[in-house]
């Protein structure tokens, strides 16, 4: 299946904003007044205009510096602590045994140092894509990245001291020197004492850097899980508020009543028992837990099963959705806002018959799910005036909680009419 939906920003002054275009996922709103916004939004999203960016999207590579290496303050501070220490160390230790040559000595440690820092870098470079791989992973490979890293700084090392134009007031007796310089054998076993000195400095880094990031990234998840917390619990207010409404409950109890007075009595049974468990489960639920995909599309059809009963030649549900991902697990009631404001706007306002789609998906590691219905869209002036983009945006707002930038919120009208609803998040498996 292949999505028609695209994006394109607009900024306040009207131009488009290609900053903005490549940041989408980053930000934090990603409401639209385009067919349902609301119109409070500064920002609007149009998806109708590049049908390849949600399905081309690589979400890596449209993030900033800052956001792809969010620890890399902590690694450069730790770098110039460490080789500030050394420099400092060995400076100070020449200068108190008054060795001869401190001045050129001076110079060439700093140009020692600067290699290490950009070893140093590189070390962090290959050890940043494991920023979410377990802690004894960090280890093994940073254990095994150090070596080569010393290696390569001893023998840089080496050439700076004693290869490079070498230092006549260490090195007066010629005789020696030449010695020293024809000597591979000598110069290997320096090397690679030097390579086993320098591999614990490095490794010493390497774990302090590992632990201060494990350290961040817990305090980071504590954080996002507070968040989600406090954005849940008030989503679910929402939610209910939207549920427990005077027109839902009105609606619902005259087509109740209706069922009655024509005596189809089991329709009206079935509809009561419906509306008990719809209610009973959206009441008792954690706002916070995660469930199967599967069970968040049931409590949907409950939904939906309710509101056939009043759009009974109107409404058409079309369900699809893979076997293998009925098991990954989604925040409760993700999906609610969205099917409701596809009811209040895609099938109450049309006249035609009207199929509600949810349907789900995978790719590149994330879980796709888009709602659409294909009935008449209201035009952006009414919907300025009674939009839900409230609704949707606590959506949105649920999963940049919960998921961070690795989640994703798209909605609008669809060129060949109706709505669509495109939420991304990443493909939880059921433990």
């Amino acid at each position: 299946m292949v999505d028609n939906i695209g994006a394109r920003t607009v900024a306040r002054d009207g131009q488009t904003s290609e900053d903005e275009r490549l940041g989408l996922f980053a930000a934090r709103s990603f409401s639209t007044n385009v067919g349902r916004g609301s119109a409070n939004d500064t920002r609007i999203y149009s998806f109708a205009d590049d049908p390849t960016l949600i399905d081309d999207m690589d979400f890596p590579q449209h993030r900033s510096l800052s956001a792809r290496l969010p620890d890399l303050g902590l690694a450069l501070k730790t770098m110039a602590a460490f080789w500030s220490f050394y420099f400092v160390l060995v400076t100070t230790r020449a200068a108190l045994m008054q060795f001869e040559g401190q001045e050129e000595m001076f110079q060439r440690r700093i140009a020692v140092v600067l290699a290490g820092l950009i070893i140093t870098f590189g070390i962090y470079l290959i050890l940043r894509p494991l920023a979410q791989a377990s802690l004894a992973k960090k280890g093994i490979v940073a254990g095994l990245v150090c070596l080569p890293a010393s290696f390569i700084f001893a023998t840089f090392s080496y050439y700076a001291f004693y290869l490079y134009s070498p230092l006549e007031a260490r090195y007066a007796d010629e005789a020696w020197m030449e010695k020293q310089m024809s000597d591979w054998s000598n110069a290997i076993t320096m090397i690679a004492d030097s390579t086993t000195s320098w591999y614990f400095f490095f490794a010493c880094w390497a774990a302090f850097y590992v632990a201060m990031s494990y350290a961040a990234q817990l305090r980071a998840s504590d954080t996002r899980a507070a968040a989600f917390a406090r954005e849940a619990q008030e989503a679910q207010l929402r939610a209910l508020r939207y549920q427990i409404n005077p027109h839902f409950l009105f609606n619902t109890l005259n087509s109740l009543s209706s069922l009655i007075l024509s005596q189809r009595t089991d329709v009206a049974e079935r509809m009561i028992m419906n509306l008990s468990t719809f209610f009973r489960t959206t009441l008792s639920a954690d706002p916070t837990a995660d469930v199967p995909l599967e069970e968040e599309i049931k409590l949907q059809r409950l939904y939906l099963d309710i509101e056939q009963v009043r759009f009974p030649e109107r409404l058409n549900v079309v369900i699809d959705i893979p076997d293998e991902l009925k098991t990954v697990r989604v925040p409760i009631l993700i999906l609610q806002p969205v099917v409701e404001n596809a009811i209040k706007y895609g099938v109450a306002k049309s006249r035609k018959a009207v199929t509600l789609s949810i349907s789900a998906r995978t790719e590149a590691g994330r879980l796709h799910i888009k709602v659409r219905d294909d009935g008449d869209a209201p035009p952006p002036e009414e919907s300025s005036l009674e939009g839900t983009g409230v609704g949707l945006r606590n959506v949105c707002d649920r999963l940049i909680a919960r998921y961070g930038v690795q989640a994703g919120c798209f909605h609008g009208g669809d060129p060949q009419g109706g709505y669509t609803v495109h939420v991304i998040m990443p493909l939880v498996a059921d433990a």
